[in-house]
């Protein structure tokens, strides 16, 4: 078993306030207090990892050395089994529209239209089996860490679907359902993906029995 989290302060090494309220809501109930790596004022570090377990472990030990507190990260993305696994873990940076255009911000339906496209290229009989990876890191200021994965199956579908969720989500449909993840209550989503996945490990290792 891996170090235990005590009660007290935990970074989430994020600058993201969707992010933070998710996963404070997730971890308060153990008796964490949660604080955002914004908040904090405490810089993003490059992401230079190429899986996700390297680009989280990245962001949460940048967090925990330069707060002097333990820090939790999270690196997520769309993994598409006919593209090789793209996005993978480039799944934001295909949503960047300056790789495209010469301008800042992103634009999720020019992301998904790229997968689409891709697809397209491939054939009408190939595959869109694609899946959803969620790796959570801990790391203490020591230097020590713990990692937990998680994911969710399911395939693509064209036209996007939905207005309730973000990123991928309005063509993802995941396995044994009919809806998008953005037609899915959030509710229902945030108990079957693969961030839900990925923290009931995490739950049951750092504060289970």
């Amino acid at each position: 078993m891996s170090r235990r989290l005590g009660s007290g302060s935990l970074v989430i090494a994020t600058h993201n306030a969707g992010k933070l309220k998710e996963i404070s809501a997730l971890l308060e109930p153990h008796g964490m207090k949660c604080l955002s790596a914004g908040s904090l004022g405490l810089p993003e570090p490059p992401e230079t990892g190429t899986t996700f377990v390297e680009n989280a472990l990245i962001k949460a030990r940048a967090a925990a050395e330069a707060s002097g507190i333990v820090a939790l990260a999270d690196d997520s993305g769309l993994s598409v089994a006919a593209l090789d696994g793209r996005p993978g873990v480039y799944t934001a940076d295909w949503a960047e529209r300056q790789w495209f255009e010469g301008t800042a911000g992103r634009d999720w339906y020019m992301a998904m239209g790229k997968v689409e496209g891709m697809l397209c290229e491939k054939g009408p009989d190939t595959p869109r089996d694609a899946w959803f990876s969620c790796v959570l890191a801990i790391a203490w200021p020591d230097g020590e860490s713990a990692v937990y994965e998680g994911k969710i199956d399911g395939a693509l579908t064209w036209p996007p679907r939905g207005t309730m969720g973000f990123g991928y989500d309005p063509v993802f449909v995941p396995e044994g359902r009919d809806k998008t993840f953005a037609e899915l209550d959030p509710a229902e989503k945030h108990a079957m993906s693969h961030r839900a996945d990925a923290f009931a490990k995490l739950v049951a290792e750092q504060f289970g029995g």
